[in-house]
Order: structure tokens, then C-alpha cells, then sequence
């Protein structure tokens, strides 16, 4: 009962703070129209209307930016998902979205240092060599400090920040609690799904708190690159050893995870010795070659999509390093997204619509991507069809496919539909991969490396042999994408795969 007595208190002292932070930059109408004003005047815990002049002046976005920055680690997590969400907002407020830093000033080190002796058994200074107590970067989440193992391996430690639970957990349930009064009082906020949006928050949230989570997560896609060779680059450009005896250093590298050291809210990994993705000065000092480097990583990024359904869904430069020999080292695993078989399949269909400029092809795909919401079918599919005939005609390395998609996701968001959770997360990460080729290389062309892998892909997903073993509706699938059924039965066969089919049967002469 004591417990729960504290957790109301310490529940309703950040409600306060977070109306509160709310109405000075602007937004008292929608704190009192969910009713919080007069929910805490009755707790005793006033709210003070007239400070919101004070931001007035700021766009909205902007003022939303600031106000999550203020409100706090969960919140600026929240803001960073919310900038994947390209189907909900438009280009301004996903831009605003994407400013928000997770950087934080450095927990004290005795409170680190306690946290670690108790997760690791001992003090640090017992079990490494070394262990620099000033961090490399700290975050809202967690911070990292560099090491040295006893047998001279350098490595980095991520420490979870000491009492960020109890926080970021007060949070959730109040951002819950939020998106249930918007969604039911505030007709403005519904058409951005708000509790939809909390619940997948709040799910990738949880995860990320769990050290061990982004480190299986890490050694399923370092297997996945197992092997990895480069062999379908062109000449010159794989990576080549010293001696034909040698075998070639990995093109992709991913970090080790020492395992005796990991676990919920501590991770140890080898330390990567490279440049920065954001230093590209660096890069050509060392005598890189800027278009090898985003051919490789653009390739890496659609293998793990295309193929292995398992991909890092935040490629940004802060998560790259360039090793050398024109190699690429990826890190932080704590978000990534994870593609059925099917929606892999959908993402073959959608691309190659684009690039062949098959409209229909596209339609059907957004179809797909919506399920059962009611939705004008016609108006979609001409505003479609305009879309895509404006690039007739195109060549292949003049399309800039990630504006495409960004485009192509608008006009759901102007028929008000929205993406499941995990395209949404595909889509942003795609644009993000072809803006990172384009820093490289401004010549860059990701639909002619595109365009292989999904041919591929698309031949391998129809051969018999993969046919028969997904069994029959798969053979549909195959008839409907290669050979081109009428539109009719197509809509039969799509109106089946949604469950939105009835069938009739009416016996004349019974009656």
C-alpha cells in the first residue's frame, strides 16, 4: 500500500511537470481539454496559464521539439521514434523531430561505478586492465566508457544510467494515460493514433532498456554477414588481403559482445578503431574511396532488408565507422526492424512498381499496407497513377527513390491512412540510407543497387522449389506478380488475403 501510495505521488508530481513544461510553450488548450487542469487543481498542484507567451512565436513544430527536449530522456526517445513516422507528419515536423540529440551531461562515476560492481561482481578497476572513468558519450539511456580487457583487447562499456527505470517507467504510464484522453477528447490529435503510437513506443522503449536485447540483436546480424565476402561487387572493389594465403578482413564489421560482462543494464563490446561516419575529411585523408564506401553500405543495408528481414533501422552516420581497406563497421543495435516474409515480399513489389512504373503494382501494395480501414479505392489509386507516370520515362539512375517513397507515403497521410508500425520504420530507414550514400557520393544511385537485389530476390522467393514449399497461396502470389492476372481476379485473390471475403450461394431451384 506504502508503494503504491509513493509511485501516486511521484505519478502525479511529473504529471504536474509535464502540463506544466505543455502550457509555456504553448499548448494550455490541449492540457485542458483532456481535463488535466482541473485533474491536478483537485490533487492540491496548480497550473499556471499565463506563461505561454513566452514561446508563442515559435512554429509549432519547434515548440513541440523544445518541449520534449524539456520534458526529458522518454520523451526525446519519443520525439526520435515519432521522426520515423513519415505516414503521420508532415516534412516540417519530421525535420524539427529529427534535431532532437540524445546526448545528457555524465551520470557521477561512484554511482556508475556502483551500479557495474554490482552487476559485474566486482569493482571495474578488478576486472580490466584499464577502465577510463570519463565517458566517450553519454546519453538520456545510458553512457559508455572505454576499457581494456587483461588480455589486452580494448572494448567499450554501456552502462544503463542508475535509477532511469523507475523514470522512464513513471513516464510511460502517463504518456498511456495521455494518448487515451487525446484519442477520445481531442478530434485534431486522433488522426495521429496516439495510442497506437504510445503502445509501439512504449514496447521498443522497453527493449532498448535491455542491454542484452541490443546484444542479441547485434550477434543475429553479425551471422547473418558470416561469410559475406563482397564477391558481387565489381572489380576492384572487394576487399582484397595481402597475400593470397590470408583470408580478406570481413567488408562488414560488427562488434563483438563479450558475454561473461553483458546483461540487462551492462554491455561490454569490442572497442572499433575507425573514422566517425560524420568525419568525411577524415575519410579522404586516409585515402578512402567515397563511392566504394556507399555502394558497400548501401548494399549491406538492403541485404539485411531484402534478404534477411532483420535489418538496423537507424543507419545514420553516428552509428558507421570506415575501417580501412574501404571496409564498414556498424554499431548500436538498440533499434532494428524486423520484416515477415510477406512484408519483404510486399517491399519487392512496391520497389519494382516504382521503377518499372507499374502503378497498379504500387496500389496494390497500399492496399496491402492499410488492411481493412474504409477508404476511397479509386481516389487512391489515381492519385497513384498521377504519381507515378510523372516519372515515365526516368533512366534508372536519375530516381531518387527515397523522395519517392516519401512522396508516395504523403498521399497516404492525405487519405489519412497510416503505415504498419514496421514499414514505417523500413521507410524512414531507407531515407535515411540514401541521404548517407548521397554525403558520400552526390552521385550516388541507390535504385540502380537496388534494383539487382530485388531481382534477385524476386527469383529466388518464385523458384518451385520455394513455391511449393510455402504452399499454395504463394503460387498466387507468384501468378498474381509475374504473370499479371486480370484486375478482377487479382482484387479476389487481395480481398482474400485481408479476410475481406464473402462469398454467396444462391441454389434457384431449391426455392
Amino acid at each position: 500500500m506504502l508503494l503504491q501510495a509513493m509511485m501516486a505521488v511521484r505519478d502525479l508530481s511529473r504529471l504536474h511537470d509535464i502540463a506544466a513544461i505543455l502550457i509555456r510553450y504553448g499548448f494550455g488548450d490541449i492540457v485542458a481539454r483532456m481535463g488535466l487542469t482541473h485533474a491536478l487543481e483537485r490533487t492540491g498542484r496548480a497550473l499556471h496559464m499565463s506563461n505561454a507567451a513566452e514561446y508563442a512565436h515559435l512554429p509549432a513544430p519547434v515548440r513541440v521539439r523544445r518541449a520534449l527536449e524539456e520534458m526529458g530522456p522518454t520523451f526525446v526517445k519519443l520525439g526520435q521514434v515519432l521522426a520515423t513516422r513519415v505516414d503521420l507528419f508532415e516534412p516540417e515536423w519530421i525535420a524539427e523531430f529529427g534535431k532532437l540529440q540524445d546526448s545528457a551531461p555524465a551520470a557521477p562515476y561512484a554511482e556508475v561505478r556502483q551500479q557495474l560492481t554490482e552487476d559485474l561482481g566486482a569493482p571495474p578497476e578488478e576486472l580490466f586492465a584499464s577502465f577510463d572513468h570519463e565517458p566517450l558519450a553519454a546519453a538520456s539511456i545510458a553512457q559508455v566508457h572505454r576499457a581494456r580487457l587483461v588480455d589486452g583487447s580494448d572494448v567499450v562499456v554501456k552502462v544503463r544510467r542508475p535509477g532511469i527505470r523507475p523514470v522512464i517507467e513513471t513516464d510511460l504510464r502517463w504518456l498511456m494515460r495521455l494518448s487515451e484522453l487525446a484519442e477520445s477528447e481531442s478530434p485534431d490529435l486522433r488522426c495521429f493514433r496516439p495510442k497506437e503510437v504510445v503502445r509501439q513506443f512504449s514496447l521498443s522503449l522497453r527493449r532498448e532498456l535491455d542491454f542484452a536485447v541490443e546484444c542479441r540483436n547485434a550477434e543475429r546480424i553479425a551471422q547473418n554477414f558470416a561469410g559475406y565476402s563482397g564477391k558481387d561487387q565489381p572489380d576492384g572493389d572487394a576487399a582484397a588481403s595481402d597475400t593470397a594465403s590470408e583470408p580478406a578482413p570481413p567488408l562488414i564489421v560488427i562488434p563483438r559482445v563479450y558475454w561473461q560482462w553483458t546483461g540487462e543494464r551492462v554491455c561490454v563490446q569490442e572497442y572499433i578503431e575507425g573514422i566517425p561516419g560524420r568525419q568525411l575529411q577524415a575519410v579522404d585523408q586516409a585515402g578512402l574511396d567515397r563511392k566504394i564506401l556507399a555502394r558497400r553500405g548501401a548494399r549491406a543495408v538492403l541485404k539485411m532488408i531484402v534478404e534477411d528481414g532483420f535489418f538496423h533501422a537507424d543507419p545514420h552516420p553516428g552509428n558507421v565507422f570506415y575501417l580501412p581497406g574501404n571496409r564498414i563497421a556498424f554499431i548500436d543495435f538498440g533499434m532494428v526492424g524486423r520484416l515477415t516474409e510477406e512484408r519483404r515480399e510486399q517491399l519487392i513489389r512496391l520497389m519494382l512498381g516504382l521503377v518499372r512504373h507499374e502503378a497498379a503494382r504500387v496500389f496494390e501494395v497500399m492496399l496491402d499496407w492499410t488492411g481493412d480501414v474504409v477508404l476511397d479505392e479509386a481516389g487512391l489509386a489515381l492519385e497513384i497513377q498521377i504519381f507515378v507516370d510523372q516519372y515515365y520515362g526516368l533512366p534508372l539512375k536519375q530516381l531518387r527513390l527515397g523522395a519517392m517513397l516519401s512522396d508516395l507515403v504523403a498521399i497516404l497521410r492525405q487519405h489519412q491512412l497510416m503505415l504498419p508500425a514496421d514499414m514505417a520504420l523500413l521507410v524512414k530507414a531507407f531515407i535515411s540510407l540514401e541521404g548517407m550514400g548521397r554525403e558520400l557520393d552526390p552521385d550516388f544511385d541507390i535504385a540502380s543497387e537496388a534494383m539487382p537485389i530485388l531481382e534477385q530476390a524476386l527469383r529466388a522467393r518464385y523458384m518451385p522449389a520455394a513455391l511449393i514449399k510455402r504452399g499454395g497461396r504463394a503460387i498466387g502470389e507468384a501468378l498474381t506478380l509475374i504473370a499479371g492476372l486480370p484486375h478482377d481476379l487479382s482484387q479476389l485473390l487481395r480481398a482474400a488475403r485481408r479476410g475481406r471475403l464473402e462469398i454467396h450461394i444462391d441454389v434457384a431451384h431449391l426455392k
